[in-house]
């Protein structure tokens, strides 16, 4: 059963439209890449569910609840999370201070402390680094950091734009198995990635977009070895 179902959705900045009819499913639990070039639309899609711009046209139903015109708080109560891309942590915050932000929703403090258990497993840096403020974290860390702090407010769907981008190629390793956990304890994630390769890897089930448009989309693992992908983002060329 779909958690997230987005259909022919339009959404355009002026004048000029950044996405075209797009439809996409996230089945509850699951990992879906949406990956494509730099520019195709995939962070507008993002924005677009999570409240941020007003689709033109098109329908977003999650768990069964039309949210296509619902504000942006309202969406967040309503179980979506959005780690949008560029580590916007609070820098002079520590880290505890930024993940407990990001429970802001959460009036529960038994639920605040396992959500903090939660994200320790994920991300177990993040436990050493507790009292630090964020500006002294790595970059590959503050990725970390703010990727545990969208998990605080419990969403039951985690999206993620470009998690990988700007990373110590040593660290993305560590950022896609913190994104596996999560997922392992029934999150659902929606995930945007130039990184092709690493996207498809850690996906279920993938959608390409090329110019606001799904060209593409099936198991992840079948999309890998398809030659367009191949030839498009992995740069092994047709085959």
């Amino acid at each position: 059963m779909s958690l997230l179902t987005v259909t022919n959705l339009a959404v355009g900045y002026d004048g000029m439209r950044a996405l075209q009819e797009v439809s996409l499913e996230v089945p509850a639990g699951s990992v879906v890449a949406l990956v494509g070039a730099n520019g195709a639309g995939k962070s507008s899609l993002l924005r677009a569910i999570s409240g941020l711009v007003r689709p033109q046209s098109g329908s977003i139903v999650f768990d069964g609840a039309d949210i296509t015109r619902m504000p942006a708080h309202a969406i967040v109560r309503a179980g979506i999370a959005h780690v949008p891309e560029g580590r916007r942590v609070f820098a002079s915050a520590t880290v505890r201070d930024n993940l407990l932000l990001g429970a802001y929703v959460e009036r529960d403090a038994a639920q605040r402390e396992a959500r903090l258990e939660a994200a320790f497993a994920s991300f177990p840096v993040l436990r050493a680094r507790l009292d630090q403020r964020a500006s002294t974290l790595s970059g590959g860390e503050q990725q970390m950091l703010a990727i545990a702090r969208g998990t605080m407010s419990g969403p039951r769907l985690l999206m993620l734009d470009e998690p990988s981008l700007g990373i110590a190629p040593i660290l993305i390793p560590h950022i896609y198995a913190g994104i596996a956990a999560i997922a392992e304890r029934g999150t659902a994630v929606l995930l945007v990635e130039q990184n092709v390769r690493e996207a498809l890897r850690a996906a279920r089930t993938a959608y390409v977009i090329q110019t606001g448009r799904v060209v593409l989309s099936g198991p992840a693992a079948a999309l890998i070895g398809d030659p367009l992908v191949q030839e498009a983002f992995l740069g092994l060329g047709a085959a």
